[in-house]
């Protein structure tokens, strides 16, 4: 007799084989999800359903045996709205589990694994409870809403053996492993420079209102959730929340750990010696936000620099890209973004390194997705894109350049202790402290 496991494990073997879920339409997954029995579907949950979370759910339900067994938001009008999704995706949504607090979705003992795409301060607790619970987890970026929590995260996962998969979606796009051999190969020469940018000219803050009830529907407490206590404000809530240290780290965590990670793995690089940083409240001075709309952050690495250049309300950044991974080497500088990337020969140069444009062909989320179930079913931890460990360690590096922002200071790591060479600075800013009777495991 088939057993539920032995069905996953042999059913990566056909996802692995090449199968691109995004080629077959719904109808196609329904045909074949109907030769499937209910017991042997990999059953997911998925806990904030509103933004990414719900672009997640959307890529897990295009691959064959994938089943969506409940969803969990505070916020019920979410809730409605996504079941109503569902219908129109061919889902049957009567038979999707609802819930508004995520410690009953991780009891539901069918769910094989979860997606959680909540505010980022929420990541930490909620992976965490879900290991403990026994469900794989494919947790939205950045992974953990302070650097404390960042540790703690790979060390729950290390702990309950657990697969864990971070929702950084490039790292599963060809393009930019390409971009990244090539960097590797030497043939830029020395890399004296990596330039990391993020120009969002459509994203800026709400305004300034006045605080108000939660709305109908909202249970606002739960969404504070770990975080300081203070009155429902519409300008702090839904996608607005990055720009709040309360929940998020603005663009840096935002776009931040997407970017900067290429740049990490171009370089092959640790956690920087020091990082310094300037920026403010420049574009939109008179909107309801903390974190830097403008933001330049310096990290010093051996050999090479690596600089954060960020700005909201502006689309024409350096190379007359919104957002990229600029490699600068002797012999030519290696432009990457999710668009494509190219090689720009130095003018000076004896070596024929230029490369024309190579454009992105595939959906990076849609294969992302395919790994992590790919790797819950065979257990082969090493085949995973993107793991905790890869996504705590950016997640790392962003927020120490928040840090450096917040302190007005340049800081040193000390790699032997894993922390930063100022006291002070640790005793302030390595953990974010949690309110509201929360805390975070002990692992």
């Amino acid at each position: 007799m088939t057993t539920r496991r032995n069905f996953l494990q042999n059913s990566a073997t056909m996802l692995g084989g090449g199968l691109l879920a995004s080629a077959v339409n719904n109808n196609a997954f329904a045909l074949y999800k109907k030769r499937i029995a209910p017991s042997d579907q990999l059953n997911i949950g998925a806990i904030g359903i509103n933004g990414m979370g719900w672009a997640d759910v959307t890529a897990a339900l295009k691959i064959p045996g994938v089943n969506l067994a409940a969803v969990c938001d505070i916020d019920k009008n979410v809730i409605v709205k996504r079941l109503a999704d569902l219908s129109k995706m061919n889902v049957d949504a009567s038979k999707v589990k609802t819930y508004t607090d995520y410690r009953q979705l991780l009891n539901q003992k069918d769910i094989d694994a979860v997606i959680i795409g909540t505010p980022d301060h929420w990541h930490a607790l909620i992976m965490m409870d879900a290991c403990a619970a026994g469900k794989d987890v494919y947790v939205e970026k950045p992974v953990g809403n302070s650097i404390g929590e960042c540790h703690a995260m790979v060390a729950a996962q290390q702990y309950y053996n657990k697969v864990v998969q971070a929702g950084q979606w490039q790292r599963s796009q060809q393009h930019f492993k390409d971009a990244v051999d090539f960097v590797q190969s030497g043939q830029l020469g020395n890399i004296r420079t990596v330039k990391v940018w993020c120009y969002q000219g459509r994203m800026k803050p709400g305004p300034v209102v006045a605080d108000t009830p939660p709305p109908p529907g909202v249970d606002y407490n739960t969404w504070l959730g770990p975080a300081i206590k203070r009155p429902f404000n519409a300008s702090r809530f839904h996608f607005n929340f990055r720009w709040f240290w309360d929940y998020a780290g603005g663009l840096m965590t935002d776009w931040g750990v997407h970017l900067l990670d290429y740049g990490l793995l171009g370089m092959k690089s640790p956690i920087p010696k020091s990082v310094s940083a300037l920026g403010g409240r420049f574009a939109y001075p008179d909107l309801y936000e903390e974190t830097p709309d403008t933001l330049t952050t310096l990290y010093e690495f051996d050999g090479f620099n690596m600089v954060w250049d960020s700005a909201m309300g502006i689309d024409n950044g350096s190379y007359d890209r919104d957002h990229g991974i600029a490699y600068i080497g002797n012999n030519g500088t290696l432009i990457l973004n999710r668009g494509g990337w190219e090689v720009i020969e130095e003018k000076q140069s004896q070596h024929k390194v230029a490369k024309p444009f190579v454009k992105s062909s595939d959906n990076g989320l849609d294969l992302h997705m395919q790994n992590f179930v790919n790797v819950v079913k065979s257990r082969k931890m090493e085949d995973l894109h993107c793991p905790i460990q890869a996504g705590a360690h950016v997640a790392t590096v962003a927020q120490m350049g928040n840090i450096a922002f917040k302190s007005g200071k340049k800081l040193e790591w000390n790699q032997s202790t894993n922390a930063f060479t100022d006291n002070n600075i640790n005793k302030q800013y390595m953990m974010k402290e949690y309110h509201n009777g929360y805390k975070l495991p002990k692992v």
